[in-house]
Order: C-alpha cells, then structure tokens, then sequence
C-alpha cells in the first residue's frame, strides 16, 4: 500500500515538472482548469481510482496556486507605481485610478479577490486586500481530498496531517462547514485508534459552534447565564415532564453540532459519567427529533408533533426520514437517554423512552433491550466505545 502511495507521489512530481514547465511557457492558469482539476478528482475518487485522484488534487493545487500568484503579482505591480504609492493604503483611490487608467490585471486580481470575501471585509485596505489574495493561492479543499485518499489507503498518520493542513488553510475555503467537516475527520481517526482524549477535544471543539452548549470565557457574563439558564430548563423540562412534553416545548436545530453531542453522549456514558452523557445525549435527541419533524412540515404544513410513536409511524412511512434515524442513531440515542434518566433517578422520564421504544419493530435490539429495562432496570455493562 505505501508502494501505491509512493509511485502516485512520483508520478505527481513529473506531472508537476512538465505542468511548471509549461506554466512557464503559456504564462497563465485559469480558474476554469483548477476547477476542473478539482471536480475531476473527486470523480474518479469516488469511482475508487484514488492514483490518478491523487494526481488530480496535486494538479488543481498547482494550477490554482498559479492562478492566484499572476493575479496577486498584476496587483503588486499596481501598487508599486509610485503614483499609486503615494495614494497610501485607500483601496478607493486605488480602484479610482485602475478604473482611470485601464489597468486590467489589477482590476480582474480586485475581481477575483471580491467573488470569495465581501468588500468591505477589507476597511478600505490595499494591503488587507492584497494579503487575502496571497492566502486564496491555498487550497484547503484539495488538502482535505488528499487526506481522504490517504485515509481509505489506511494511512491514518498522513491523513491525519493532512486533515491538520487542510484546517489550518482554512482562512481562505469559501465553503460553509468546511472546519467542522475535517474536524470530524480528525475526530473519526482519533476514535478508530482509540485516542480518547484527542477525539474529546476535538469534538468539544466542534460544540464551539453551538450557541447553547458553548462555554463563555466568562462564566458569569450575561450569555452564558442565559444559557445556562435554558439548558436547566430544559433538563427540568425532560425529567419532570417526559419527553414528549420536552419535545413538543423545545426546539433546537444544529446539524453542526449533533454528531458531537451524540458521540460525547456515548463516550461518556460507557466511561461512566453519567451526568454528563445525559446532557450530550439529550442534546443530541432534541436536535434529531427538530430535524424529522422540519422535514415533515416541509412536506405537509399542517403537521403537529403529539407523541414520539404517532412521529415514529410518519418515519417508518417516509423512507428519507427512515435512513436519517438509522444514520444517526435515533433510537440508541433515546436508549441510553433513557439509561442515563434512570442512573440519575428520573425513572419516570427514562420509562417513557424506554416505552416508545418496545412498540418500534424498527428499532431493533434497542426495543429488545428497552423491553428488558421495563422488567427490571439495569445498568448496561461498559462493553464498547462509540
């Protein structure tokens, strides 16, 4: 495998010399070619041909970073006429005066630079302008493709880097959820060699971006106390009130968020905090529960959550909602809610679940195991991580 990895390496470094070489001659790259590269790559990715994949990445890395080094060069060249200079840092005169005299390279570098950051991201700075443009010779999509390639490979410790390299270029990726995307990446590597720890603060890095699970620098600041706040509600809510009450009161929508919620939940559930994993673990429920029942008012307005079984007869009718649940563990998830419910003395609440869950054909060994706890609640033994 490493041979494979190698000979695709050495293969890529030809490609980049003729590639350099020709660069040379044209003068040019395109955004169309890099584009292509890129789209072309996750192609033949996914058609398992991960050798020429790698060649593709490398390719579109090259081609983009040559694209954007013409066009941060034209801009610099602009800035260096001394009537420019002495214009100082307005990026208005600036504009003003390639508008006056035609200077088409800075004018398409100034094109190109407003298509990925809004322009006033830039507080009327040439240099501030000039900097973004040297960090959009990155591409940390590619980076994150090439770790893809090196983790279905089985080279956990390249991709791993890789993953890390893909993030820290970050500054420049346009696309929403990039961070999260790779942190999970980085979060799955860490679970499957069983870095518990580094798999924690990754995914407690992920809940960063949730607005009510993340911790304020300043714990008595008055966000953090609002959160707080709804978070115990919340809880008071589920414990005294069940979760069908807990589910027609709240909402709560992260899909950021979810996996991390429902990862820690398990983790710590299996590690013995419960506590803790009932926290994540509710989290993880209400978010899941918000998403099914969007879905279905989307597909018909006049939808009203009552109960978690008359939801459950909606899901097993609608095969898109039926894959969510089995993708996401909806049902282990509300399993070991209602464990953890039952650990801390909220048997009432951890009952209910367990109740929905013995009617699901659907849910599997989680019914089997649900109609067990009514009988005679148990702790369940600490036998797998998740």
């Amino acid at each position: 495998m490493k041979n494979k990895i190698l000979f695709c390496i050495l293969i890529f470094l030809l490609v980049f010399i003729q590639g350099a070489l020709l660069a040379q001659e044209t003068g040019t790259a395109n955004p169309r070619e890099w584009r292509q590269a890129f789209e072309h790559g996750k192609v033949i990715f996914r058609q398992k041909d991960f050798g020429n994949a790698f060649i593709s990445f490398n390719d579109a890395k090259r081609l983009k970073r040559t694209y954007f080094e013409r066009l941060e060069r034209n801009f610099i060249d602009l800035l260096s006429i001394t009537e420019v200079r002495r214009m100082g840092d307005s990026l208005d005169w600036i504009e003003r005066y390639i508008n006056e005299r035609h200077y088409a390279g800075a004018a398409d570098a100034l094109e190109e630079l407003y298509y990925y950051f809004p322009r006033d991201t830039f507080n009327n700075s040439a240099k501030a302008a000039l900097e973004a443009l040297g960090r959009l010779k990155d591409f940390p999509e590619a980076e994150k493709w090439i770790g893809e390639i090196y983790f279905v490979e089985g080279e956990l410790d390249l991709a791993l880097a890789q993953f890390q390299k893909a993030l820290s270029l970050n500054e420049s990726n346009e696309t929403d959820g990039f961070s999260i995307e790779v942190l999970y990446k980085m979060a799955h590597i860490r679970r499957i060699r069983q870095e518990y720890p580094e798999m924690i603060r990754i995914l407690d890095e992920v809940l960063k971006t949730d607005r009510l699970w993340s911790v304020s620098q300043n714990p008595n600041s008055p966000s953090e106390s609002s959160r707080s706040f709804i978070r115990r509600a919340m809880t008071r809510t589920l414990v005294n009130r069940g979760p069908n009450q807990f589910i027609i009161q709240y909402r709560y929508k992260n899909d950021e968020s979810i996996d991390a919620h429902r990862l820690l939940g398990f983790y710590y559930y299996l590690t013995g905090s419960h506590g803790r994993a009932q926290e994540h673990l509710m989290f993880s429920f209400l978010i899941q529960n918000t998403v099914i029942i969007e879905e279905l008012k989307r597909q018909r307005f006049d939808f009203v959550f009552s109960r978690l079984d008359l939801l459950a007869a909606e899901i097993n009718s609608n095969p898109m909602l039926a894959e969510y649940v089995n993708t996401n563990e909806y049902y282990r998830t509300a399993y070991y809610l209602g464990v953890c419910l039952n650990i801390e003395e909220k048997r009432s609440a951890s009952r209910e679940l367990w109740n929905f869950l013995s009617t699901q054909i659907q849910a599997g060994e989680w019914r089997n195991r649900s109609i067990s706890q009514l009988r005679s609640p148990f702790l369940e033994p600490a036998v797998e991580m998740p």
